[in-house]
């Protein structure tokens, strides 16, 4: 491998690899919003409010992204008069639809995962459903999706690649580029974006992993052992409510009547 024109190829994917993390950053915030606004739809007790959620989810599952990315690039500006003023603007939204269409699987799961009894007592402290989510349900679920999470936010910056079909300047655009000169040698471009792409999703894994331990310690659960210390539930003594008091109060009484 020429070595010297893979040092000589690296200033000119500073560029690129910005392209490509906004792409990859922008379009996994909007896929997040997408996921749990499908996620909490289809999660609904309400057909009216299901059906449509669950429609939209099968149609942007069951369509290819790259057909979505030239939909979005070609067939929508002929169909609606709409252009994008921002190519990268394609890529975002396509990527965010496809993705969060997906992960909304995973929050619908989460949600579904939360035990009957969180719900209930939700409903005798007279919780509305905003509140149920925002205060009970969701504290409890988020721990769970992060992992799938990370899984899907690692392929959404693997599938950031596919902007380059539509004009998007990112570093696979770049080492297509690069690579296809009179004289150059394909090869060390695209090992180039290999190692790079290789970066960024350890960076992803790895802060996915922090925000998973931080949410589990919010929770009171030991992400090594995976061991749910004894605290009481959520709404029954409040999370981390330390219940040892009671664990020992309920041995007296056992020991005083066997006595």
């Amino acid at each position: 491998m020429d070595w010297s024109g893979v040092i000589d190829s690296l200033p000119g994917y500073g560029r690129p690899l910005l392209v490509t993390i906004q792409v990859t950053v922008a379009a996994a915030a909007l896929a997040l919003v997408v996921a749990f606004g499908l996620g909490l739809m289809t999660s609904s007790k309400h057909l009216i409010v299901r059906t449509p959620a669950r429609i939209v989810v099968e149609f942007i599952r069951g369509s290819s992204v790259v057909v979505q990315l030239f939909w979005f690039a070609l067939a929508m500006p002929i169909l609606f008069g709409f252009r994008f003023d921002y190519v990268i603007m394609i890529g975002i939204i396509a990527l965010a639809l496809n993705y969060g269409a997906y992960s909304s699987e995973i929050v619908r799961g989460a949600i579904g995962a939360v035990p009957k009894g969180q719900w209930e007592a939700a409903t005798a402290l007279n919780f509305s459903t905003f509140q149920k989510m925002r205060l009970v349900i969701i504290p409890q679920a988020w721990p769970e999706m992060i992992p799938s999470l990370c899984a899907f936010a690692i392929m959404l910056l693997k599938a950031s690649a596919l902007v380059s079909l539509v004009g998007i300047g990112d570093i696979t655009f770049r080492a297509e580029t690069l690579g296809g000169r009179p004289g150059a040698n394909p090869l060390v471009h695209f090992t180039v974006i290999l190692v790079i792409y290789f970066v960024l999703a350890w960076l992803i894994w790895t802060g996915m992993r922090a925000l998973e331990r931080r949410a589990k310690r919010g929770l009171g659960i030991d992400i090594k052992t995976k061991a749910v210390p004894k605290t009481a539930a959520v709404l029954g003594g409040g999370i981390g409510a330390d219940t040892s008091a009671e664990a020992e109060n309920e041995a007296g009484d056992r020991r005083g009547g066997d006595r």
